[in-house]
């Protein structure tokens, strides 16, 4: 007898599209950083095959083209993320892409193609009427602006910490134990790297002020937050490299993060509707 697998996505109220995906009215996904050993391809594909959306904003670093000038990386899974992207776009949906730093030479081609818009940034109207500022982020750090071989040597660094996760990962299967990012441990704990989050969404938030908007939602950093500053709430839709995380946007205009736990099922970050968008 057939089994029916159950969804990777789940949340207490959603819609059914006829193909039997959850719709959802918006998807942010940034940083999933193609061309790299260490991207959650697969598990990106998961989540644009359980939902269906009206507009997909890709905030920045699809594609790593830092690190393939390093090095030639680029499997089966990579080509599918492309190709799933662009079915959905023949299908109807909106596609807004935001190169990002990473993949900063895709700037280079600003314009309409088809139902796909590459933009150097986006205002969002939320289905309950608020403005939100989309930009990937880079603008705001100051290191990448004004030190570039800083930005290439702390990336090298970073992709270092990456390449351990697999086999810390490997051992803690082994004694029953989840999935444990150490490049995420790092960036949560150590102090210089948790003062420069919080410094960076400042900036974003005050760089988002100039245009009037009732929000700002970047990527960048890794790390997906909602936090409210005053009367511009900051949306970061983190990563699919450690925690693979979006946004998506309910017909209401509620705002939420999903996130993968233990690699295995994407859940959201609940909170009632009086709190929905105003995380601190």
């Amino acid at each position: 007898m057939n089994s029916v697998a159950p969804p990777r996505f789940q949340f207490e109220m959603f819609n059914l599209s006829q193909e039997g995906s959850i719709r959802v009215r918006t998807a942010w996904i940034s940083d999933v950083h193609l061309g790299t050993r260490a991207s959650g391809a697969a598990r990106l594909l998961d989540f644009l095959r359980e939902y269906d959306f009206e507009t997909l904003y890709i905030v920045g670093d699809l594609i790593d083209i830092w690190q393939m000038r390093r090095s030639r990386y680029w499997p089966q899974q990579h080509n599918d993320v492309i190709q799933k992207i662009l079915r959905k776009s023949r299908k109807g949906t909106r596609v807004i892409y935001i190169p990002g730093n990473h993949d900063e030479m895709i700037s280079s081609f600003y314009g309409a193609y088809g139902d796909i818009t590459i933009q150097k940034h986006a205002i969002h109207r939320t289905a309950d009427g608020r403005r939100i500022l989309v930009i990937h982020g880079h603008e705001l750090d100051t290191v990448v602006q004004n030190v570039k071989w800083l930005a290439f040597l702390g990336d090298a660094g970073y992709q270092f910490l990456l390449s351990l996760n697999p086999l810390i990962n490997f051992f803690r299967r082994r004694f029953g134990l989840g999935y444990w990012s150490l490049s995420a441990y790092v960036k949560q704990r150590v102090k210089d790297a948790v003062s420069f989050i919080g410094k960076f969404e400042a900036a974003v938030v005050r760089y988002a002020e100039r245009y009037r908007v009732d929000g700002v939602l970047c990527g960048h950093i890794h790390s997906a937050a909602i936090h409210k500053f005053g009367n511009v709430t900051y949306y970061n839709c983190g990563d699919w490299v450690e925690t693979c995380s979006a946004l998506i946007e309910h017909f209401d205009g509620r705002i939420e993060i999903v996130r993968e736990l233990d690699h295995g099922m994407l859940t959201p970050d609940i909170h009632p509707k009086p709190l929905v968008d105003a995380m601190a």
